[in-house]
């Protein structure tokens, strides 16, 4: 049946493609994004309300009027060095900012809410895979502030009947395989796209020695020194998103429930580079930088419960078919 749903911070990467996936689902969507981040011409004809969450008034309007069975959340500052650097910014935004939303569906009397979450929660890895159960003990702001709205939503799913789902994702990854979307974010941090762009600059006849990409240490305890990560796709993750939908909508549940995301296989830094370099033809090179501070060595997850209860069932479970859907986008970019 289809569903009238509110998209939190759906211009944005991840939620625009959420955005195009439900309207090809049938459901009606409304998005709301201060733009900030966000593109909006990236959600096309979506019934579109701009606004900041940190404004009560603003989130208020994006209920008027509207008929919501459920909201999706995915607007957040997520930069962790920034965070490290701005905490009153994403204490601000993701904390104040989703307490906001949180009260503004109490009055509205919605009661379902996927939420956007992450593995940065968990903080360092004391055994991998990283399973939900794993202990949550987040290593800087971005991830305590995720983690303190994941507590305010267990809160409020016993004190006021509100039913979440929180998706942690483990690294998002690729584009809209029909090449309409993809990634733009300034600054960029995510390690596909970096490589990427080199690889149009080397297309462009830059000459390859003249890489400014940088691999952030090489000398951790993975097989080649660099670090390890588990890479999900963006169409997966917004099928999980339906598929939470789906969960929340039988046998009015509520409560708090919490699914990790991702393939539960690591690549490290240089296999990412190899594969990009496989895909785009180009020579791409690096240079080796000093560590960042705070990066573990793997963070792979433990997916098996989203599997299990949700039924998912990620169709990009290869990192080639991941860069290709990148490559598919950014290859248009420049000649």
């Amino acid at each position: 049946m289809a569903a009238s749903v509110l998209v939190i911070g759906g211009a944005g990467y991840i939620g625009s493609h959420m955005v195009k996936m439900l309207a090809r689902s049938g459901d009606r969507v409304a998005v709301f994004d201060n733009l900030s981040t966000g593109h909006r011409d990236a959600i096309g004809g979506a019934d579109f309300v701009e606004g900041d969450l940190r404004v009560r008034s603003d989130i208020a309007r994006a209920f008027a009027g509207r008929q919501i069975d459920v909201v999706l959340h995915f607007a957040a500052c997520c930069y962790v060095g920034e965070s490290v650097q701005e905490p009153a910014k994403y204490y601000a935004n993701n904390v104040v900012g989703t307490l906001n939303l949180l009260d503004a569906m109490r009055e509205a009397k919605v009661r379902r809410l996927v939420f956007s979450s992450t593995c940065a929660t968990y903080g360092d890895p004391v055994s991998l895979p990283m399973a939900e159960d794993h202990p949550q003990q987040p290593v800087n702001p971005y991830g305590m502030t995720k983690l303190a709205a994941e507590r305010a939503m267990a809160d409020y799913g016993r004190a006021y009947g509100l039913g979440t789902v929180a998706l942690r994702y483990f690294n998002a990854a690729g584009c809209d395989p029909e090449g309409e979307l993809g990634e733009r974010h300034d600054p960029e941090t995510h390690l596909i796209p970096l490589v990427l762009r080199e690889a149009l600059r080397v297309r462009a006849g830059g000459n390859p020695a003249d890489t400014q990409l940088q691999v952030f240490g090489d000398d951790f305890d993975t097989p080649d020194g660099t670090c390890v990560r588990d890479y999900v796709h963006i169409a997966d993750l917004c099928a999980a998103h339906l598929k939470a939908m789906e969960r929340l909508s039988g046998g009015g549940r509520c409560g708090f429930e919490a699914f990790n995301l991702g393939t539960g296989t690591g690549y490290s830094v240089k296999e990412v580079i190899e594969t990009c370099r496989r895909v785009s033809g180009q020579d791409i090179r690096y240079r080796i930088s000093g560590r960042r501070a705070g990066d573990p060595a793997r963070l792979v997850a433990g997916a098996g419960r989203a599997r299990g209860e949700l039924g998912w069932v990620p169709e990009f479970n290869d990192l080639t078919a991941i860069v290709a859907t990148s490559w598919g986008w950014f290859g248009r970019l420049s000649p």
